[in-house]
Formats: C-alpha cells, sequence, structure tokens
C-alpha cells in the first residue's frame, strides 16, 4: 500500500514529451529513484527537490499525499 502518487510526475513528463531516461540524466537522478517513483514508493526529498527545480514547479504539482488506505 502506498501513501503517495506521482501520477502529475507522469503528466508532466508527457507534456514535455520527455522519456524517463531522459529525466534521469537531465534532472541528475538515480535509476534506482525513478523505479520508486514508477512504483509509487517512498523516496528521498533530495529526489523531489531536483525535480521540482527541474520542472520550476513545487512539489504538489508532482506529488499527491493520499489519505490513509492509499485512494485519492
Amino acid at each position: 500500500m502506498t501513501d503517495v502518487s506521482y501520477e502529475k510526475l507522469w503528466r508532466k513528463l508527457d507534456e514535455r514529451g520527455l522519456l524517463k531516461t531522459e529525466l534521469i540524466r537531465e534532472a541528475k537522478i538515480t535509476s534506482n529513484s525513478m523505479a520508486r517513483l514508477g512504483k509509487d514508493e517512498d523516496v528521498r526529498l533530495n529526489v523531489l527537490v531536483k525535480l521540482c527545480r527541474y520542472f520550476n514547479c513545487k512539489l504538489d504539482d508532482l506529488v499527491d499525499i493520499l489519505p490513509e488506505g492509499g485512494k485519492k
């Protein structure tokens, strides 16, 4: 069960026409972090900061924190 959703991140990726491999390289995150994001798993805050800086946005533009039970 997860308490976060990175659906907004994937939408931003699609809007820019970026592949995950390009985001890894350009935002300077690890492939392991990308794999965790892909599974809606927890990642370190510094990964989210790098993504926010890359997209020039706020954390809530990329992540939804879900209520207990993991559903919106």
